[in-house]
Formats: structure tokens, C-alpha cells, sequence
């Protein structure tokens, strides 16, 4: 069966993914940008066209895993608003490609979770993250599926400390950043082809 395409010109998709970062180089490689660095690898694992630029932000389309008839089809995009408005680019992105809102799959920095550690969430709390605020603003609910990826807590409360410590890039190792993305994208992409259920 072929699915009709949206009236935005895009064939619906099972999941729509979304890595939160900040666009430019200066924020590459940062903790604020592993969202970016897990959708981007999965991109690349499920070998997915070029990003093209659409929705504010950089998107591309295709089929997750290894790619036959029966492979989920999936959208995955890098909202380029910068963090704090990252719902105006998902909000438009989820009406195109006429997403369920459980079936958006938000990557995303934790700082209240140890450096290493993965999560996998529905809904929840936004623990003022702000990339969060935004898409629960322009989506209208906090209740869209959520890899929660550990960056570690500075040692301190300070707003202005926090914010220069995620926006830093990474004091641990560089092999075990690689790592920490690796199985990043391995839990993000059991959720898309229905290995892992989400409480």
C-alpha cells in the first residue's frame, strides 16, 4: 500500500527523531549537542539521504534499521533554532509528517543523570531543560518519548555555571564520549524498531 503524501509534501513517517543541540561550530562537540551527535549516528547506521534543510531545521527521511518493506519508516531532524526554540522546528516537522505524539523520540543532554548514563523514557518532567520546554510548548504536551542521555552535574547551583558547563565541551576521554554515543543510538534505535517498550 502507498502512503499519500501531507499536505507539507511528506510521506508520513512511524517516528520522527529528534536530536536537540545548537547549531555552529562552536557549539560542535559540547554536551549540550550529544542529541545532535546520536541522531546524526543514527542517520548514518540506518544510511539515510543527506539532510536537506526544512522546518528550521536539518532533516532527512527513510527507513530505521535495515532498511527492507517491513522497516519502520522514520524522520530524523536537527532543529538549527537554537536549543531554547527547538519546538519551532518539531512542531511543524510532527504536522507534515503526521506524527503521533508518542511516536516523537527526543535525544537529549541530562545533567541530572551521571556521565554514562542512558535513560529511555514517555512524558515526564522537564528538569529546566529548555530544548524540552520548547517542543512541550509547541507540541502541547510534555508526553512524547525521551532518551535521556547522562552528562554529569557541575558542582554547583549557579544558573550561569550550569549553562557554561553544558555549552563546554567534554572533560572525559574522547573514547568514552564515542561510546557513550554508540550506546546512545543502540537504545534509540531499539525503541524505534520495537525492541524496547517505553514505560
Amino acid at each position: 500500500m502507498r502512503l499519500g503524501r501531507s499536505a507539507a509534501g511528506a510521506t508520513p513517517v512511524d517516528w520522527l527523531v529528534v536530536g536537540l543541540g545548537n547549531p555552529g561550530s562552536q557549539y560542535a562537540a559540547t554536551r549540550h549537542n550529544i542529541g545532535f551527535e546520536v541522531a546524526s549516528a543514527l542517520a548514518a547506521r540506518w544510511q539515510l539521504p543527506k539532510a536537506k534543510r526544512k522546518f528550521a531545521g536539518l532533516v532527512t527521511d527513510g527507513r530505521a534499521g535495515l532498511g527492507g518493506p517491513g522497516s519502520p519508516r522514520v524522520a530524523v531532524i536537527l532543529p538549527q533554532t537554537y536549543m531554547n526554540e527547538s519546538g519551532r522546528s518539531v512542531g511543524p516537522a510532527r504536522g507534515a509528517y503526521r506524527v503521533p505524539l508518542e511516536r516523537i523520540l527526543v535525544l537529549h543532554d541530562e545533567i541530572d543523570l551521571p556521565f554514562g548514563d542512558i535513560r529511555a523514557r514517555m512524558g515526564g518532567g522537564l528538569a529546566g531543560h529548555n530544548g524540552l520546554k520548547s517542543l512541550k510548548r509547541e507540541l502541547g504536551s510534555p508526553d512524547f518519548a525521551r532518551v535521556r542521555i547522562g552528562v554529569d552535574r557541575p558542582p554547583s547551583t549557579d544558573p550561569d555555571r550550569v549553562a557554561a558547563y553544558v555549552l563546554g565541551r567534554f572533560s572525559e576521554p574522547r573514547a568514552d564520549v564515542a561510546e557513550l554515543i554508540e550506546r546512545s543510538t543502540d537504545v534509540a534505535e531499539r525503541i524505534v524498531l520495537g525492541e524496547t517498550e517505553l514505560a
